[in-house]
């Protein structure tokens, strides 16, 4: 029964989020703002974990390429294709969950144990608006260029791997990666993220906005943030698959 209160109130939420805003000057200095927090603060934690990601993936589909009828160029082919379709949009918008979801919640959740969203209200100001929309255009416009951003990187990083260890050379693993390849897969991996950062913000956004007692409780309501957020790609990334590729 909670959960379905907790669903109600979450599209409820939905409603005064993406109600007309009172000021958008204000909104628009607020979502670079947010683009800031939300999205170039995080290009260092991508850009490692793309790298040495996209090496790991190489180099384990090298070590179990045992038949000799498989070509070289396969490692590219299938670092390329792994990479694309699931490691940068879902692993990386896990991670971001982790970060950037946590921190929304933590945010968010702190301006209404210290009453700072009650006086927004007392002022006419609608809150919902006023601190989640943003967030949400930020996240919605610019993680996408951060996981096109993660799939270069993790590219390069496969091709260090390999060409290092002589796994592969140059010309091999360049041919993998432009092999059979497909534009909807971009595609699909971008529409992908682009829901998986609406859920990232709507949902921290909502465990934050009605969080309830002090300090100790916003810690909760981060740790619940990131925990629903997570589960909640995972449920929509099974989804997006069976719609967008099959």
């Amino acid at each position: 029964m909670n959960y379905i209160v907790s669903i109600g109130k979450y599209f409820g939420m939905l409603r005064y989020v993406f109600s007309r805003p009172e000021r958008f000057k204000v909104y628009h200095t607020r979502t670079f703002s947010e683009i800031e927090t939300i999205g170039i603060n995080s290009l260092a934690i991508v850009a490692i974990l793309s790298v040495f990601m996209g090496a790991v993936i190489s180099l384990q589909t090298a070590s179990n390429m045992d038949s000799p009828l498989l070509p070289k160029y396969t490692i590219g082919y299938i670092t390329r294709s792994s990479t694309i379709l699931e490691f940068s949009p879902t692993i990386i918008s896990l991670i971001l969950a982790g970060k950037v979801g946590s921190n929304i919640a933590s945010e968010v959740g702190t301006m209404r144990v210290t009453e700072q969203i009650d006086a927004l209200e007392i002022m006419g100001v609608n809150s919902l608006s006023y601190l989640v929309l943003p967030k949400v255009i930020a996240a919605v416009f610019f993680f996408p260029f951060l996981i096109i951003i993660s799939m270069g990187l993790s590219l390069v990083g496969g091709y260090l791997a390999v060409t290092t260890t002589n796994l592969a050379s140059h010309e091999e693993f360049v041919y993998g990666i432009r092999a059979f390849f497909k534009m909807g897969d971009i595609v699909y991996a971008l529409v992908k993220t682009v829901c998986f950062a609406f859920i990232i913000t709507t949902v921290s956004s909502f465990f934050g906005y009605y969080t309830k007692g002090g300090a100790l409780d916003v810690g909760k309501s981060s740790t619940q943030a990131v925990v629903w957020s997570s589960i909640c790609i995972l449920l929509a990334n099974f989804v997006l698959t069976q719609l967008l590729l099959l």
